[in-house]
C-alpha cells in the first residue's frame, strides 16, 4: 500500500509540477490565445473553406476540429515534458533520480490529457455556438469518452516525440511536422476517402484518426463505436510503449553524461 501511495504521488504531484515548470503556454495570454482561440479560428477557417469548395458540411468540420484541437496541447506538451528538461538544464537531476521510470514519464503525460480534453470541449462548444449547430444531448457522454481517448493517444504520441529530444537538438521541428501530418491524414478536415491509399494507411496508425470517425458517428445518432474507440486507445498504447522504449534507449548514454557533469 505504501508503494502504491508513493507511485500515485509521483504520477499526480510530479506530473502537476512538471506541467507548471515545463509547459511554455501556462501563462493566461498564451494559454487563451494559443490553446483556446487558435483552434476555434482554425475550425471557422475550414468551415468556410469547406462551404466554398463544397467538400463537406459544417458538422463534419466541427467534430473533426474538436478532436484535432487536443493535438496542440498534447503533441507540444508531451514534447516539452521531456525535451524542456534538457533545454532548461534539469535533465541530469531527472536521469539520476532513483524513481521508477514508467510512473515518472506517465505522470508527465497525464496533465496534457486533461488539458487536451479542456481544449477539445471548448472548441466543440464554441464552434457549435458560433455556427448554430446544436450537439445532441444524448450523444454528449459518448463524445466525452471519444475526446478523452483522443487526448490520451495524442499525449502518448507527443511523449514519443519528446523522447527524441534526448538525442536530437531541434525536436520541436519534428513536432511542427507532426501536427501538420495529423491535420492532413487523420480525416479531421480532409475526408479520408478522398486521400490516396498510402495516406489512408498512414492515418490508421496515427492518433485522432479513429476518434474523429467515432465522434461523427456518435453525433449522427449511431451510438458509440467501441471498435473505433478501442482502435484509438490501441494506437495510444503503442505510442506509449514506443516512448518508454525510446526513453530507455536514449537514457543510458544521457545518464552517463549527467553523472560526469555532477562529478
Amino acid at each position: 500500500m505504501r508503494q502504491l501511495v508513493r507511485t500515485a504521488r509521483l504520477v499526480v504531484i510530479g506530473g502537476g509540477i512538471s506541467y507548471r515548470a515545463l509547459f511554455n503556454w501556462t501563462t493566461p495570454s498564451m494559454f487563451i490565445g494559443t490553446l483556446l482561440v487558435g483552434p476555434v479560428l482554425q475550425l471557422l477557417f475550414f468551415v468556410y473553406l469547406g462551404r466554398q469548395l463544397q467538400v463537406a458540411d459544417d458538422r463534419f468540420y466541427l467534430l473533426g476540429n474538436a478532436v484535432l484541437a487536443s493535438s496542440t496541447a498534447c503533441v507540444y506538451g508531451g514534447t516539452m515534458a521531456v525535451a524542456n528538461e534538457r533545454r532548461y538544464g534539469t535533465l541530469g537531476a531527472v536521469l539520476l533520480s532513483p524513481r521508477r521510470r514508467a510512473p515518472l514519464w506517465f505522470g508527465r503525460a497525464l496533465p496534457y490529457v486533461l488539458n487536451g480534453l479542456v481544449v477539445s470541449g471548448f472548441t466543440l462548444a464554441g464552434g457549435a455556438l458560433v455556427l448554430g449547430l446544436p450537439v445532441p444531448m444524448d450523444s454528449l457522454p459518448q463524445l466525452v469518452a471519444v475526446l478523452v481517448a483522443a487526448a490520451a493517444a495524442c499525449s502518448a504520441f507527443g511523449l514519443a516525440l519528446g523522447a527524441l529530444g534526448l538525442r536530437f537538438r531541434d525536436v520541436f521541428l519534428v513536432s511542427n511536422v507532426a501536427t501538420s501530418v495529423l491535420l492532413l491524414l487523420t480525416g479531421a478536415n480532409v475526408p479520408r476517402e478522398t486521400l490516396p491509399h498510402w495516406m489512408r494507411t498512414a492515418g490508421e496508425v496515427l492518433p485522432l484518426t479513429h476518434a474523429a470517425d467515432a465522434a461523427r458517428r456518435s453525433a449522427a445518432g449511431q451510438g458509440l463505436d467501441t471498435g473505433l474507440l478501442g482502435a484509438e486507445l490501441a494506437v495510444g498504447a503503442g505510442y506509449l510503449v514506443l516512448a518508454v522504449l525510446l526513453l530507455a534507449l536514449f537514457e543510458h548514454g544521457s545518464r552517463r553524461r549527467a553523472t560526469l557533469d555532477v562529478l
